[in-house]
């Protein structure tokens, strides 16, 4: 019987993912509650959210909706952060960021209906989020450890990785914004193929780059200029083809100087304004 969950790769061809659309909460959300730039037109998130969706299965992808009431949750249109789905199941995770607590639960009974088995609920003072959790490859996690995954998050997920034959590597994140924006690992890297990936280096700490650079991991340098737009931001929907926000001309040319296909969708009102890329609204269920 073919498998129906497991995701232990950034990388592999996108089978299942799992999104949800905006909502209330998203469109009236406060931005300085929220860390926003400004508050989203709701009627515009919805329809960058309708491209995004139809670019997803004109690539073969079969995609789920969270559709799980979550009211006052604006940041829940990001489905990559409240869990971690293993081959053995899924990792529900604790947020660090204490407006998007219940989240969790929420994806985890929506999983459970999907028939992912829960592996693991991260417990106590435990924080971890998705977006600060990048497969290098199969039975590697690269963690940022920063505002949003603290230490006691990293040891939770190591000791459940290991009888999977996984381990972790700790990357310290930088202060930069400080604890109400949202850095995350996946903020600075996005894996594109097994030995590729986009990278704001500025903001990486040495003993990671000296790792990737030992893996034999090339680097497509994001600019300065493109940072602040998601330059780095990228999901692989499958090896060297790529989902990106519109824009970022230089990073995009560069990823096809490397051999990649590069989509793109608008998220002006999506992303941008709320601080999340194509990854960070996506939650892999699948990956062949």
């Amino acid at each position: 019987m073919s498998r129906s969950y497991g995701s232990q790769s950034m990388v592999g061809p996108l089978k299942r993912v799992l999104v949800r659309g905006p909502d209330e909460a998203f469109g009236t959300a406060d931005p300085v509650r929220w860390n926003y730039t400004s508050q989203p037109d709701l009627a515009g998130a919805r329809s960058e959210h309708e491209a995004l969706v139809a670019t997803l299965r004109d690539s073969g992808c079969e995609v789920i909706f969270h559709d799980a009431l979550l009211p006052d949750h604006a940041d829940s249109i990001f489905t990559h952060d409240p869990v971690l789905v293993t081959d053995a199941g899924a990792i529900v995770l604790r947020m660090g960021k204490p407006q998007r607590r219940g989240e969790e639960a929420a994806i985890a009974a929506t999983l459970d209906n999907l028939g992912v088995p829960i592996l693991a609920t991260l417990e106590d003072e435990a924080t971890a989020e998705g977006g600060d959790l990048l497969w290098l490859d199969h039975d590697t996690l690269a963690v940022g450890r920063g505002y949003r995954t603290n230490a006691e998050g990293l040891r939770q997920l190591t000791a459940v990785l290991r009888p999977l034959g996984a381990k972790t590597f700790e990357v310290q994140l930088p202060h930069a914004g400080g604890p109400a924006a949202c850095l995350h690992l996946m903020s600075l890297i996005s894996m594109i193929d097994d030995d590729l990936a986009v990278v704001y280096k500025p903001l990486l700490p040495v003993p990671f780059v000296e790792l990737l650079e030992e893996r034999g991991i090339g680097l497509v340098d994001v600019p300065e200029s493109e940072y602040p737009t998601m330059g780095p931001n990228v999901l692989a929907i499958a090896p060297r083809r790529c989902l990106a926000i519109e824009g970022n001309p230089v990073t995009r040319s560069r990823m096809e100087e490397a051999g990649c296909e590069v989509l793109t969708y608008r998220g002006d009102e999506l992303s941008l304004k709320a601080e999340g890329g194509a990854t960070c609204l996506t939650r892999p269920i699948l990956r062949g």
